[in-house]
Formats: structure tokens, sequence, C-alpha cells
């Protein structure tokens, strides 16, 4: 699944003329290209879609779609380890 998740802006620099964050995902921090939000600031929130910011966002909405995305295990499936994911995958299977 590629969800579109909520991230909070730690840092922004342009790397090769491109304005790029450093973004934190509930505590999985990635980067993320601005490119689409020239404006987006630290400290402000916004819709990443596969390394895209996408929309600003307010920070109530923000932390609860991340409360939500949590609750269901959405986050550990979009961010989780995929060696890790594929071997619980892989010893659930033998199990039955």
């Amino acid at each position: 699944m590629c969800l579109a998740v909520p991230g909070k802006v730690l840092e922004i620099e342009e790397r090769d003329g491109t304005r790029m964050a450093v973004v934190d995902f509930g505590g999985v921090v990635k980067d993320v290209c601005l490119e689409y939000l020239p404006d987006l600031a630290v400290g402000e929130y916004a819709i990443v879609h596969v390394g895209f910011a996408l929309q600003r966002l307010d920070e109530e909405s923000a932390l609860r779609t991340l409360e939500l995305f949590a609750e269901i295990g959405a986050l550990q499936e979009e961010f989780g380890d995929p060696w890790e994911l594929a071997a619980e995958t892989a010893g659930g299977e033998e199990q039955r």
C-alpha cells in the first residue's frame, strides 16, 4: 500500500538545486521533496506521498491522522522494514 501520510518538517535545505526537507512521520524520519510547496516552513505539517510534500495540513489534523494510522498499523506497513515484514509473513505462513 502507498499512503499519503502527514509529517512535520524538521529541517529544510537545498540539495542540487532542489528544496528538500527532513520530515517526521510520527517517529519515522524521511527526506521529502518540497518543490510542490516552496513556501512550507520548519514546524509546519504537510501531506506527503511517494517522497513529495503535496499539501499543507494543520497540526491537529496531522496528529489525529497519524494516531489513526498507528492504530490500524498503516504506519508500520508504510514505513516498516520490508525485510522484517517479509520474514513475519513467511513465518506466519509456515505455522499454518
